[in-house]
């Protein structure tokens, strides 16, 4: 077979695909880093929470064993017992 040079125009075009193609690659690497950060966030939120629900717990518990069973007004800062029913 005999070989055949692409036009100027066919070989802009090929080049230009292939630009197209190294763009949405790197589009692609773009978002998978993004996607890491935000997996990354979303672990350091858990962290967060899951101290905040220990603070919580060992914050209660420590109310619990002062004042015994009741609810909290937040806003008032009054404490009302639960009767126990014996």
């Amino acid at each position: 077979p005999e070989e055949v040079k692409f036009t100027e125009d066919e070989l802009t075009q090929v080049q230009n695909i292939q630009l197209s193609y190294q763009n949405v690659q790197n589009q692609f690497g773009q978002l998978k880093m993004a996607q890491i950060r935000l997996d990354n966030q979303e672990v350091e939120l858990e962290d967060a929470l899951k101290s905040i629900q220990d603070e919580e717990k060992k914050f209660l518990d420590g109310i619990t064993d002062k004042y015994g069973q009741g609810t909290l007004n937040p806003e008032t800062g009054v404490f009302t017992p639960t009767e126990n029913k014996s």
